[in-house]
């Protein structure tokens, strides 16, 4: 399989998609509630989803 055949695969762009999508529940709960607990759980899910994303980007660039 040649480099650019690999740097198109589905399964890139799929991890990419969820990666966006736990950003977002991640955002969402920044922004949803007041208690101190929301704060923290959402910053966890916004490092989670970061660390997807990377790790997508990079299979790609590979």
């Amino acid at each position: 399989m040649s480099s650019t055949e690999q740097a198109n695969d589905e399964r890139h762009y799929i991890l990419l998609t969820v990666a966006i999508v736990i950003g977002l529940v991640g955002v969402y709960l920044r922004f949803a509630g007041e208690a101190p607990y929301y704060s923290w759980i959402a910053n966890v899910i916004l490092v989670i989803g970061v660390a997807i994303a990377l790790k997508a980007v990079f299979a790609i660039l590979k």
